[in-house]
């Protein structure tokens, strides 16, 4: 024992007692560990949401992992982020949270993987100074009770963990309304069998159908029966395109007979009927049958839209806002957006009250004016604590010639008068007349005219978008499309309101109210003194004013039993002058953000993704905004649009900041010397200058030695 406490003393024995330490903190970490997060926007974190969602975990989910190994930069550090995301999920979960990783060199799990119609995905490789292709597996399984969700071709941890804690929102919503189902949910397939004089094959189309079907059933509790019905004469297809919205068809043969038809593809639960997007289509041969190459994931989403309890979100209609229907210049793509957590309802002011329940209501574009009375609702819609969110354009475009348009025709353009600027000069804001153009904008390249500025399209940055707001503070840039700007000075000056602007234009930017031109080659900046910031998008929170200082009645005529008619009117009872519950209210100064001109399918481009955290923020769900651009702030881009600037800034990254972080290794490595040289002529001057000494004999031995 003597010995053993004589060696501990020793200095021998720090090297084996160092790896002893080293092998327990090793075993104490593995079961208890501590991370850091140092990253900006907390990259490598968990949401509230997410952890909320795995501590409330009802039944076991498991998460399996299909990942290649040994993949080239820069996906191998998604597979590590994927790795430590669980690792958080599991860490903050209830004990019914686990997850595997599959080994993909083995053949019986790439068939395992197929099986949940996992893809492989070709990435690029580098490999001896060669650039090849490599297919790779990078996706994952998720499995909740008896549903399975997938994320597949995982090639980027942007959004990853919103997509995932998504998937596992909606999964548990699903399967608790499945099992609180008291029958089943019917899928019917209506195809004429007239449709057979298109070309169109029914039973290889109920093949295909069937197949869908089979996989989405396997994923939902075996919960959905599926039937295919013929329909045939008149009365029928008339009854389920009105009923269902589903395609019907009419056409006329070369030798003059005439046909109808209806196709559709229809989900039924307990109360109500939701259609799968499919219908016939024509092609280069003939007619052929759409949607069906995404029909298992569309045959998904309208599952969890017909039985998951989304929330309603009212739109208003009838003064020609952007058509939900339409893909191409409506917004279409603006409702796809927001499905899996909400739905629109239209609503048509005129005519309609607006629905209990409702909590937020969009304005998109409207071109005529609204009512006296549709003012009203809104306003006290807004009085009442709901939340607006109004996408305003300032003029409407209106071609010269008419019809025929040419190339050296100009469009004009108009000024909209839609009467929503009383409702804002209540509530302390003001759209001013005019484009916001910007010498900060998004530049395009044509051949034979070189690079075009578009300035009526502003480029905003992180300077330009509010660092505060959870709607702006991670995204790297966002477009905006021929723009008006918002004055919200009043609003400012209001205690009871708390007003932020979450978009700006440039320094550089001027307010052009006549002559508007959109030909990059025909506009000319003014002087540097006449330019100014203007606000695109701001939220206004808190109290409001009521723009009616008195009811204004807004019920119909109504016939009493003597036949005549009679206004009824009890708007004077419920009558606010200011609000009695606070709100919100989004303005932005433009309806474009909301079209295919700027939000893709996919919902991935930077004016998508501010579009919907305005919609969550409004509907009280800011910690899904966070979430949602994690990752997306990491890459900054550069602030300078000169070339010199940009090269200047390239060189300077690429060799100016490696010699500086050299120079600065050499001056710590030569101060570190001096240090020790210190300490030992203070504690030692004898071993110091005999250091020196030796030195100094090398010296001069290697110097005769050289002659």
């Amino acid at each position: 024992m003597k010995n053993f406490l004589k060696w501990l003393k020793n200095p021998a024995s720090d090297f084996a007692l160092f790896l002893i330490v080293l092998v327990l903190a090793n075993l104490v970490s593995n079961k208890a560990f501590l991370r850091f997060d140092l990253t900006q926007n907390k990259t490598y974190s968990l949401s509230k949401v997410s952890k909320q969602s795995v501590k409330t975990l009802e039944e076991p989910l498991s998460i399996k992992v299909f990942f290649s190994q040994n993949l080239p930069s820069p996906y191998n550090t998604v597979e590590q982020y994927v790795r430590d995301l669980l690792v958080e999920y599991k860490g903050e979960s209830n004990g019914k949270f686990s997850y595997e990783f599959y080994d993909m060199e083995s053949a019986e799990n790439q068939e395992m993987a197929q099986k949940y119609n996992l893809k492989q995905i070709q990435i690029q490789e580098v490999k001896n100074n060669e650039v090849g292709f490599k297919q790779a597996w990078m996706g994952l399984v998720i499995l909740y009770a008896d549903r399975i969700e997938v994320i597949d071709q995982i090639s980027s941890s942007d959004g990853l963990e919103y997509k995932i804690t998504t998937k596992i929102a909606n999964m548990i919503s699903t399967t608790n309304a499945l099992a609180g189902l008291s029958g089943k949910v019917k899928l019917t397939l209506y195809a004429s069998p007239s449709l057979s004089v298109l070309g169109i094959d029914n039973a290889k189309l109920e093949k295909v159908v069937k197949e869908a079907y089979s996989n989405v059933n396997m994923r939902n509790m075996n919960r959905i029966d599926f039937e295919s019905e013929t329909p045939s004469n008149d009365d029928e297809i008339d009854y389920l395109a009105n009923t269902f919205a589903i395609q019907a068809l009419s056409w006329t043969t070369r030798s003059g007979e005439k046909y109808r038809g209806v196709l559709g593809l229809v989900l039924e639960g307990e109360d109500n009927a939701k259609a799968v997007p499919i219908g016939v289509e024509r092609s280069l041969f003939g007619y052929d049958v759409a949607g069906l190459d995404d029909l298992e994931e569309n045959i998904q989403d309208t599952l969890k839209a017909l039985v998951s309890k989304v929330q309603v979100i009212g739109y208003v209609t009838g003064h020609e806002e952007a058509d939900l229907s339409d893909n191409q210049a409506g917004a279409a793509l603006f409702e796809n957006l927001i499905k899996d957590s909400y739905s629109f309802k239209e609503i048509d002011l005129s005519k309609d009250a607006i629905p209990a329940g409702i909590s937020t209501i969009v304005v998109n574009g409207a071109k005529t004016e609204l009512s006296e009375a549709e003012l009203y609702k809104l306003d006290q819609f807004v009085m009442k604590g709901g939340n607006l969110a109004l996408f305003i354009d300032p003029f409407m475009e209106v071609q010269s010639g008419g019809q025929q348009t040419f190339f050296y025709n100009q469009p004009t353009y108009e000024p909209i008068e839609t009467g929503l600027s009383k409702l804002l000069d209540s509530y302390g804001a003001k759209i001013e007349t005019g484009y916001v153009f910007d010498k900060k904008c998004y530049s395009t390249t044509q051949q034979g005219m070189g690079k075009l500025d578009l300035n009526w399209v502003p480029m905003l940055q992180k300077k330009e978008l509010n660092q505060q707001s959870v709607i702006s503070s991670n995204l790297g840039y966002v477009l905006f499309v021929q723009s008006g700007a918002i004055d919200i000075s009043e609003a400012e000056k209001n205690t009871d309101v708390k007003a932020t602007v979450l978009a700006h234009s440039s320094a550089e930017s001027w307010l052009k109210s006549e002559g508007i031109i959109l030909n990059p080659n025909m506009i000319s900046a003014p002087k540097a003194e006449e330019m100014k910031s203007y606000n695109l998008a701001v939220m206004l929170e808190g109290s409001f004013k009521s723009a009616f200082d008195s009811p204004v009645s807004t019920s119909a005529q109504k016939e009493d039993e003597q036949g005549e008619k009679s206004d009824i009117d009890l708007t004077a009872i419920e009558h606010l002058s200011k609000s009695s519950q606070k709100g919100k209210i989004f303005i932005a100064a433009t309806s474009t953000i909301t079209s295919p001109q700027l939000i893709d399918e996919n919902g991935s481009q930077p004016i998508a993704i501010f579009v919907r955290n305005v919609i969550d923020y409004l509907n009280g769900s800011e910690d899904l905004c966070s979430m949602r651009t994690k990752g997306l702030s990491s890459l900054n881009t550069l602030n300078v649009r000169n070339g010199a600037a940009v090269a200047f800034a390239k060189l300077f990254n690429q060799y100016v900041l490696v010699l500086l972080v050299a120079v600065a290794g050499l001056i710590a490595w030569s101060k570190r010397v001096a240090h020790k040289k210190a300490i030992r002529s203070q504690f030692d001057p004898n071993d110091a200058r005999e250091g020196d000494r030796v030195r100094e004999d090398n010296t001069q031995k290697n110097d005769g030695e050289a002659k």
